[in-house]
Order: structure tokens, then C-alpha cells, then sequence
């Protein structure tokens, strides 16, 4: 039996990895094809695993990699019934997958040549344009929540993280969608109350708890959602916008300081400038023009 394994690793090294090592040798050239090749594969296989990592899929990924595993066993150690029995399985195995997850792959299917599809691959949208959708997404959300005098506290993280305060909350990690913030602050609903944190253009968590001014002067005038939102803007970078439960008065805390009762038109301005030119265009400006610098220096030698 161990000659048989022994055997066929022999082999097994002798026709594929030794034969494919003396023609990379003869050709050099197709070392790069190969690590095109191999680059590729890992990719995708990485994508794969990924994906599928939490659905149905996944398990059958591994249920599919034990079957393998076995079958090669069974046929190594002369397990003859076994190994048939496994080998037929392997045989019929495909198409009983294909009907099973038919509407899995019809789904992977329609995505190719769409958003999704590259989507895939990584080639999502360009920050800034995602940015700008993102805050026309959080300004729909507010200005229903406006009309509904319902209150809402939303902290849009900036260049200081502010990890520490989500952690405060509980975690959604979720795509930014004016429904699921109109729902988070739902009154009577488990998250309503709190603060909720962006950051890096998803719902990072909601019912967190954020730092209060100190000001007694302030303190009076203004209720506990406004001095919260005072507060983390006088600590950290972040934009925060409030929506006043009593009167559905749109405000933003900035730098310790609050634009109270903002029209919609200015709550787009205020927040496009100051998330996205303020800093993505003069950081997208700063790069070109780091990479225009290198260019001349390479012309000059």
C-alpha cells in the first residue's frame, strides 16, 4: 500500500512538476506567463472563497473538497468499492449541483458584463462619485426624518477615526441607504436612541454614545442631541448632522460650532465641501501633482 502512494507521488512529480520545470528552463520567457497564470488563479480563488463565504455555496464548497480528498485516499489504500462509489458520486456530482444551485449561478451569470460583475473584481465606482452619492443618500434620509419631526444624530467620519465611539454602539457595517437610516431612528425601535457613526462610505453602527459639551451656558439652551453633536465635532473632524425631534429643524456641528435650521441646498453644500473638496479633490490634486513632479524628474535625466 505505501509503495502504491509512494509510487504514484513519483509519478505524479515526475510528469507534471519536473517535466514543467525543464520547459520553463528551455524557454525562460514563460516564467512570466506563469506567474500571469498563477496571479490569476489565486485572484480568483481568493474572490471565490470570499463571495461565498457566508451562503449556501460555501458549504458546498467544502463538502466538494472532502469528497476529492476522499475519493484520492480510497483509490491510494485499494478501497475498491469505496472508491467506486465515491468516483460515480464525483461523475454525477456536477449536475446534481448545477440543478441544486441553479439560481445561484444564473445569478453569477447575469452579472457578467454589468456593475456587479466588476464589481467583483474590485473596480468600484471612484471614491468621490461614490462620496457624492452617499451624501445625497444621508440628505434624502434627514430630510424625511425632518418632515416626520423625527431625531436623528448622524457623526460622518473624516481624516480622524472615530472607531472608539462606534464600539459604543452596536454594529451594522451596512451600504448607506436613506431606508435604513429612516428605520434606525424609528422611534420605540432598539437603535432610535444614540448616535449613528460613517465611516468609510457604510453604517459603521447606530445607538452610539457620544461625548456632551461642557458648557453650562450651552448646556441650556440646547438639548442633549445637539450638545452630543457639538461635542464630537470639538474632539474629532467629524461632520455631524442633527434633526431636532421637537421642531424638525435640520443643524450641523462643525468644529465645535452649530449651523442651526439648514435648508436642504445648504446641508448638501456644507457637507460636499467639506467631505469631499475639502479633502478628496485637494488629496486626488496633491497625488496628480506628486506624479507630474516624478514625470519631469524622469524627462530631465
Amino acid at each position: 500500500m505505501k509503495d502504491n502512494f509512494y509510487t504514484a507521488i513519483s509519478d505524479f512529480w515526475q510528469i507534471n512538476i519536473i517535466n514543467y520545470i525543464q520547459n520553463l528552463s528551455q524557454n525562460p520567457l514563460r516564467i512570466i506567463s506563469l506567474i500571469l497564470d498563477l496571479t490569476i488563479v489565486i485572484f480568483l480563488i481568493y474572490k471565490l472563497l470570499k463571495t461565498t463565504k457566508n451562503s449556501r455555496v460555501w458549504q458546498l464548497i467544502k463538502g466538494i473538497a472532502l469528497l476529492i480528498i476522499l475519493t484520492a485516499v480510497s483509490g491510494w489504500i485499494h478501497l475498491d468499492i469505496l472508491h467506486y462509489i465515491l468516483t460515480s458520486v464525483m461523475t454525477y456530482g456536477v449536475i446534481v449541483m448545477i440543478v441544486i444551485f441553479q439560481p445561484e449561478l444564473r445569478r453569477a451569470l447575469e452579472q457578467l458584463g454589468t456593475n456587479k460583475f466588476t464589481k467583483f473584481f474590485g473596480m468600484d465606482k471612484d471614491i468621490i462619485t461614490k462620496t457624492k452619492e452617499d451624501i445625497y443618500k444621508i440628505v434624502i434620509a434627514v430630510l424625511e426624518l425632518s418632515k416626520a419631526k423625527t431625531g436623528a444624530l448622524i457623526v460622518i467620519e473624516r481624516d480622524i477615526k472615530i472607531g472608539d465611539i462606534a464600539e459604543t454602539g452596536i454594529e451594522i457595517n451596512a451600504e448607506i441607504s436613506p431606508q435604513l437610516l429612516v428605520n434606525i431612528f424609528e422611534p420605540k425601535t432598539p437603535l432610535h436612541d444614540g448616535a449613528v457613526v460613517i465611516s468609510n462610505n457604510k453604517i459603521k453602527a447606530a445607538a452610539c454614545i457620544l461625548p456632551l459639551v461642557n458648557d453650562k451656558q450651552t448646556a441650556r439652551k440646547l438639548g442633549t442631541r445637539h450638545r452630543a453633536a457639538i461635542g464630537i465635532s470639538k474632539e474629532t473632524d467629524s461632520i455631524v448632522v442633527v434633526v431636532s425631534e421637537e421642531t424638525g429643524k435640520i443643524s450641523i456641528a462643525k468644529d465645535g460650532t452649530l449651523i442651526a435650521d439648514v435648508t436642504e441646498e445648504v446641508l448638501k453644500k456644507i457637507l460636499i465641501k467639506n467631505i469631499i473638496t475639502n479633502r478628496l479633490v485637494d488629496e486626488k490634486q496633491v497625488k496628480h501633482e506628486r506624479l507630474n513632479k516624478f514625470k519631469l524628474k524622469f524627462k530631465k535625466k
